[in-house]
């Protein structure tokens, strides 16, 4: 048998993934044309088109390249990230401060490896991506969430003080937010640096802030994305290549730990650490060599632009209630009635996969990824009005 832990993962596995594998065979009895698939956030923007190429140039001139290397990876590689982060947000960052991990996922579970003890809190705010529970539980930690904030989504910082504990151990922020496409702007995080800050003091501990931040480059108007480190002291930042160079399937990211974090030194001995105990060992050396090529590259976010617009639009015309997104590539519309999960499963009926509220922790509405082809976008118009009026004339 397997573990009862175990059991429990696999029971409440994953509703996006299972979405994704049920929209591959809808896809197959009614063709792919036919079926409008915005369940997971699997990037349609093909990479960019000098990587095959890289790739190609990488592997003609290192010749150790599929070796092992310092389980927190290739010191080039850091140095360079180190630079063009620093050059760009003012910070002083060194390789050190550094460490190559196995896309943001990898990134954030080093991070929960290092720093929970059985029992420590972490705190979210929903809606959140869902598999942050399981993140936290794979260490014994506890997930605390604070309460959706519509409209804003913003955080609720009256929730968050009350929520804080001496067992409080680290605050997960995502910003660009997955799903709502929130940014936390200067003033957001200078209010919850003060929260963090002040509660240290009263607690005489130690309070993390992790910003997963996959979609930092993916921002729409010239939004400004401020860099969290600049904020506040204890801050580590999980990043990934996966949406920006559209490289999912490579699992290629980073973390950086603040060089103001409080033991530093072990902190980050700690993360290597990890790295290797956890069997990531060190993130795949091929692809850290490439991404030093892109570290300061401007993603194409062109399409994932008209395709909000697109949806943004005819969504509200069709009565939908739902924020126009700053940045990554998700609409988290209100459902049309307060089921989401019924929703989502009756929007099935016109082939519309969507993805119910209620896995990140908000009930009553619900995800579109829309990193989709224009074609998909285009033909699902007349689905969710179909989808739109059988709610307007049948169900009220």
């Amino acid at each position: 048998m397997i573990s009862k832990k175990m059991q429990e993962l696999v029971a409440g596995s994953s509703v996006i993934r299972a979405m994704f594998e049920e929209g591959k065979l809808m896809a197959q009895k009614y063709g792919v044309e036919n079926v409008y698939d915005f369940s997971l956030g699997n990037p349609n923007t093909a990479p960019p088109d000098a990587i095959k190429e890289d790739i190609y140039d990488i592997l003609k001139r290192e010749e150790q390249i599929h070796g092992y290397m310092n389980n927190s990876g290739y010191e080039q590689t850091r140095n360079k990230i180190a630079a063009v982060t620093n050059a760009k947000y003012g910070l002083e960052l060194s390789a050190d401060n550094i460490c190559m991990c196995v896309g943001a996922a990898g990134g954030l579970n080093i991070i929960l490896k290092t720093i929970l003890d059985p029992e420590d809190e972490v705190i979210v705010f929903a809606p959140f991506f869902g598999e942050y529970k399981h993140y936290i539980s794979n260490f014994d930690g506890k997930i605390v969430v604070i309460p959706p904030n519509p409209p804003s989504f913003l955080p609720n910082f009256s929730a968050l003080k009350a929520s804080i504990t001496p067992k409080t151990k680290a605050v997960i922020i995502n910003t660009p937010n997955n799903p709502t496409g929130v940014i936390y702007d200067r003033a957001t995080l200078t209010e919850l640096a003060n929260i963090l800050e002040e509660k240290q003091q009263e607690m005489l501990s130690q309070i993390y802030l992790i910003s997963d931040e996959p979609y930092r480059e993916i921002v729409y108007n010239n939004v400004e994305v401020p860099n969290v480190l600049s904020f506040y002291k204890n801050t580590f930042i999980a990043y990934s290549y996966s949406k920006s160079l559209s490289l999912p399937g490579e699992r290629i990211g980073y973390v950086i730990s603040s060089s103001e974090m409080s033991d530093l030194k072990e902190v980050v001995a700690g993360l290597n650490v990890a790295n290797r105990v956890l069997g990531f060992v060190n993130a795949p050396s091929l692809f850290q060599k490439l991404v030093e090529r892109y570290v300061d590259f401007d993603a194409d976010i062109s399409l994932y632009k008209s395709n909000r617009d697109i949806l943004y639009s005819h969504l509200k015309s069709l009565g939908f209630e739902l924020n126009n997104p700053e940045g990554a590539f998700y609409l988290f519309p209100k459902a049309l009635i307060e089921d989401d999960v019924e929703f989502c499963a009756e929007a099935k009926k016109f082939n519309l996969l969507l993805v119910p509220g209620s896995a990140f922790g908000c009930k009553g509405y619900f995800r579109i990824a829309y990193c989709v082809s224009a074609a998909t976008v285009n033909n699902s118009l007349e689905a969710f009005a179909k989808l739109a009026k059988y709610y307007n004339d049948v169900v009220q």
